[in-house]
């Protein structure tokens, strides 16, 4: 949507629509999500139960607004979007209705048709709804009303102030309603990344449940489960929390007291300034953002989760609460995380310290809870200080002075791995995965044909589009049978990551016998000398890392934006879906060199 001056004013059209119709454009990606301002997938199924027993019973329920997108392609949902996704999630046999009863698709050809083609399972039951039940569920018209010609800002302000009215919104949630600035963006960005939900910020309505949370007892199916997100499995928060966007909150309080220079009461009202953006809070915050770099930021906060996550790691895996904890508890502890935190981010970023004995940091942490203030009267800036004093007191000897700019800036975090992981089922022409470069028979040769494949994906990876960046993972697979192949050749238990699994190349420097860096200097080498344009090349190359990701080592290739079109030796190479394939006349050559 333009936000050009000048741009005549948006007008509001009233559009009844069948749930028929509904679908039919749900299928044909015509409904977008904008992440930018719009919530995740949070209602509940009785929730959702009830919507549908409205529709049923040819109640009205609350309109639905949407907005066309200036492409022509579609809309935006600005009120609705849970409305929607339950609608045409019931219609695909996501749920039974309240007394146990279930969309028939048979009635409904253009549903059947998805289903055949496999997008959908069918329910596996004989609770049924009628022809005439179906036929009453299609025919129901929905009243959707349709901004046209409308800004972006208007489309904010709109959604902002519809949604500032919503009693079921959480405090953070309603925080971020309608607000669009570079702090409020990069809190949802880190905690996108942390959560393992980090998409393009906007996608088909259709994509929301591969970036929407799983409570451990909901199970609607989506791929990101409460119990394996950070904040959860180290019970910082608990999986309700999530769904409150209790973590984009915590996020919030770390990032103010660190950017802003000084650290801020942790109250509602003092994070209630920040995003409001006619208080000076508000415009202190965001301008020492602009100074201090959000992406700078982000990548220090993500490094220094990862040195918490390591320590918890040490000498067998420990959940932090545990480690906190003294006796054995379920309390969520937002509040002692923000301290250990901010007491990491100073030892590391400001005194260029690093960890040098994981096992002495995490002895110092044990039992951390009853060795700081956590009453009531311990979230002013003087007493949070006390307590950040005290934690760094407590673990300094376990760090020694390092460049850790290196180590920080430029380099995928754990969470970045998971994201970027899950964000390759969702956008497939920009992201490959590979298990390895050693062969899965039993000789465990190296396979140079899946070397060359490799070069030749980021190749068409960089033929996305002068606007796209890819990724390349070694060490990750979407094959079950690689992953059992693999435990039973090499004895490692590979990681779950949505439908994914990380198998990691640790295993492979093992078998050739080498060191984990010698390994990296294999492909990294590969690449070097390879047929690759030279322009891309040199990109590719300044632009690869390793992460550890829990022993089990990751490579990624990361491709940047390119000018032009790129080549493997004389050929060129784009991606169809997941797929690479070479570009087999002149008109394709030609067709892909106009992306440039």
């Amino acid at each position: 949507m333009s936000t050009e001056a000048g741009q005549d004013q948006s007008e509001l059209v009233s559009q009844p629509t069948s749930i028929q119709s509904l679908y039919s454009m749900y299928r044909e990606d015509k409904l977008f999500v904008n992440r930018r301002y719009q919530r995740k997938l949070v209602w509940t199924l009785e929730e959702k139960q009830r919507l549908i027993e409205s529709i049923m019973k040819r109640y009205p329920i609350p309109a639905i607004l949407i907005a066309e997108r200036k492409l022509g392609d579609g809309y935006e949902i600005i009120d609705g979007l849970q409305r929607l996704h339950a609608i045409v999630s019931f219609i695909e046999n996501g749920f039974a209705t309240l007394d146990g009863t279930f969309f028939d698709i048979q009635h409904f050809p253009t549903a059947k048709v998805y289903a055949d083609q496999g997008l959908f399972s069918v329910a596996d039951t004989n609770q049924w709804l009628s022809p005439k039940e179906v036929g009453a569920v299609l025919d129901y018209t929905l009243a959707l009303s349709v901004m046209r010609s409308a800004t972006d800002d208007e489309v904010n302000d709109v959604f902002g102030r519809i949604n500032t009215y919503g009693h079921r919104l959480s405090d953070q949630e309603r925080r971020q309603a309608g607000v669009e600035n570079e702090f409020s963006q990069m809190v949802r960005l880190i905690a996108c990344s942390v959560r393992g939900d980090v998409s393009a910020d906007i996608l088909p309505l259709k994509a929301m449940p591969s970036i929407s949370i799983d409570l451990p007892m909901a199970k609607h199916g989506y791929q990101v489960k409460a119990d394996e997100v950070v904040w959860v499995e180290q019970g910082v928060l608990r999986s309700t929390d999530l769904r409150d966007s209790m973590d984009e909150q915590c996020i919030a309080d770390i990032a103010a007291c660190i950017v802003g220079g000084q650290l801020i009461e942790r109250s509602k009202d003092a994070l209630d300034e920040i995003y409001d953006f006619t208080t000076f809070e508000s415009e202190r915050i965001n301008t020492a953002l602009e100074v201090y770099g959000a992406g700078k930021f982000a990548e220090e906060f993500k490094f220094c989760l990862d040195q918490v996550l390591s320590v918890c790691n040490a000498d067998g895996h420990a959940k932090l609460r545990s480690i906190i904890f003294t006796k054995a508890a379920t309390n969520a502890f937002p509040a002692v995380f923000a301290i250990i935190l901010i007491a990491f981010h100073e030892l590391i970023v400001k005194d260029r310290m690093i960890i040098s004995d994981q096992l002495a940091v995490k002895k110092a942490l044990t039992g951390l809870y009853n060795r700081i203030d956590t009453s009531r009267g311990a979230t002013s800036p003087t007493e949070r200080r006390k307590n950040i004093d005290t934690v760094k007191g407590l673990i300094t000897s376990g760090f020694v002075k390092a460049d850790v700019g290196k180590m920080i800036y430029g380099n995928h975090a754990t969470v970045d791995i998971e994201s970027v992981i899950r964000r390759s089922e969702i956008e497939l022409s920009d992201y490959e995965l590979k298990q390895g470069m050693l062969s899965l028979s039993s000789d465990r040769k190296a396979d140079e044909s899946l070397l060359e494949k490799v070069l030749k994906t980021l190749c068409a990876i960089a033929n996305n589009g002068p606007q796209r960046t890819g990724k390349v993972l070694i060490g990750v697979t979407d094959k079950d049978a690689d992953a059992k192949r693999i435990k039973q050749l090499d004895g490692i238990e590979a990681k779950k990551v949505g439908k994914r699994y990380v198998v990691g190349v640790a295993r492979e420097a093992k078998v050739l016998s080498i060191s984990v860096e010698d390994y990296y200097a294999k492909w990294k080498d590969a690449v070097k000398h390879s047929k690759l344009s030279a322009p891309l090349r040199d990109s590719v190359l300044s632009h690869i890392d390793y992460n550890s990701f829990f022993g089990l080592g990751v490579i990624v290739f990361t491709v940047p934006p390119q000018k032009e079109l790129s080549y493997y030796g004389d050929d060129v190479y784009w991606r169809n879906g997941d797929s690479t394939e070479i570009a087999t006349s002149a008109k394709q050559i030609a067709t892909l060199a106009q992306r440039f």
